[in-house]
């Protein structure tokens, strides 16, 4: 039986867009978060989602690499099948002026493989030692490949991925998440899954960014 429960692993996309402005942050970007666990340096927070029964996420934690290249590796979406659990597929649909639009397809083997298709908006701005990055997403389904059967479409996806200099070669990354999968599953074991699939990310990441390529990039 299909549960209907994908971990939001995949649920993110960095694109290469640059531009030189730190983005607004909303009032209630840094409310109402209460601790949900701390494991292997990450903090991680949570916070329920107006009109809905399912929690955002957002996980703190350190990567021991430059900014820029922790973000030459959440940028290289052609690498993502290679490194990110689940994705099996990942390709630029579009180059618009100030976004990119993606395609992902998944396969958490525990349930039907989902797709979805992103809109990524990036800046990056100085931030005493070196650069800051924010890679914020949200869905684009209307430039998605028709629906195959078999598969799932996800319709609610949004999160950011922000990356902040701490030292030369140490970046404070954070990693926010909301998405609705849909399907038959208790909204509290949901939850469950999208806060421990949290740790997966920081450490695939963590993993690829010690390749030589992304240190070569930073040099």
């Amino acid at each position: 039986m299909d549960q209907r429960l994908v971990p939001p692993i995949f649920l993110f996309l960095a694109g290469t867009v640059c531009l030189t402005a730190e983005p607004v942050i909303s009032d209630r970007a840094n409310a109402d978060w209460k601790l949900a666990t701390e494991t292997d340096g990450i903090t991680i927070y949570s916070r329920p989602h107006p009109g809905s029964s399912l929690k955002e996420f957002k996980a703190v934690g350190r990567i021991d690499a430059p900014s820029r290249a922790v973000h030459k590796v959440i940028s290289d979406i052609d690498a993502y099948p290679s490194f990110m659990p689940y994705i099996i597929e990942c390709r630029l649909v579009k180059r618009e002026n100030d976004s990119l639009i993606t395609y992902q397809r998944c396969s958490p083997k525990i349930c039907h493989d989902r797709d979805y298709t992103l809109r990524t908006r990036e800046t990056s701005w100085p931030a005493g030692i070196g650069l800051a990055y924010s890679s914020r997403w949200e869905p684009a389904n209307e430039f998605s490949p028709a629906k195959k059967s078999g598969v799932v479409r996800i319709n609610v996806c949004q999160g950011e991925w922000l990356l902040e200099p701490e030292a030369v070669d140490k970046t404070r990354a954070t990693y926010s998440i909301y998405t609705d999968t849909g399907g038959l599953i208790p909204p509290f074991m949901a939850n469950h899954f999208s806060q421990t699939a949290i740790e997966k990310v920081f450490a695939a990441v963590r993993k690829q960014v010690k390749e030589p390529k992304y240190s070569e990039a930073e040099r």
